[in-house]
């Protein structure tokens, strides 16, 4: 079997994904390096912990260029899913045309549902009350982890839109379209780069205390006062 896990909701799709993966010593593939040798290899030896266990591949789609290695590839594990499990990891929502290549494997989508970005959007210096209420309407779609993903990825890409020089500097805001630079910049101006910083700084704490158990509260305890002292 053969499953494609894409999506802009990257942390739904990432946990998804690895527990798909049961065995934390599976390895998983760099699909822009990924070579038809390797993958043979792989395959034909059943593995290093057995065939059983699955071929797990992240980004190969998105990274590896249209050519004669990505369709020698493509061929392969279409054919060699008949026997092994092979799970497909990219990090965006891929196109018809993309999926199309892959015959009759199982797509997942995980999509961002609008309440979150409208969430995300909306947060601004003041209004501590009205970004809460906005939070825990967004639970009601969306994991607090996933939230939490999110409010990072907001923060960084403000904190580097505060600054005119950064944009040419950063990936992820290369790949933004320019509405959404247009709309992150409009953002960005209610705060000062340097509250910006310190709010980036308490995310990571918080992400960093949740990941290690040192969390005192609940994770939507924790930003519930993190958006309150915005």
């Amino acid at each position: 079997m053969l499953t494609i896990i894409h999506g802009d909701d990257i942390a739904a799709s990432r946990k998804y994904f690895f527990e798909q993966k049961k065995d934390a010593k599976i390895p998983v593939f760099d699909g822009g390096k990924l070579s038809l040798l390797e993958v043979k290899q792989y395959v034909q030896s059943g593995g290093l912990f057995g065939k059983e266990n699955g071929l797990f591949i992240e980004n190969f789609i998105i990274e590896i260029k249209p050519g004669k290695t990505f369709d020698e590839i493509v061929d392969y594990l279409k054919t060699a899913s008949k026997e092994t499990d092979i799970y497909l990891w990219e990090r965006k929502e891929l196109t018809k045309k993309q999926l199309s290549e892959f015959g009759n494997a199982i797509a997942k989508l995980f999509k961002i549902p609008q309440t979150t970005f409208a969430f995300l959007d909306s947060i601004k210096p003041g209004s501590g009350q009205k970004n809460v209420m906005l939070f825990q309407n967004t639970l009601k779609t969306s994991e607090p982890e996933a939230i939490m993903f999110m409010l990072i990825r907001q923060f960084r890409l403000l904190l580097a839109l505060s600054d005119a020089n950064s944009k040419e500097q950063i990936d992820e805001v290369k790949r933004l379209a320019t509405w959404q630079i247009g709309k992150l910049q409009s953002q960005a101006k209610s705060f000062s780069q340097e509250s910006l910083i310190n709010i980036y700084k308490k995310l990571y704490e918080i992400d960093l205390a949740q990941k290690t158990g040192g969390l005192t509260m609940p994770l939507t305890a924790a930003i519930d006062f993190f958006l309150l002292d915005i």
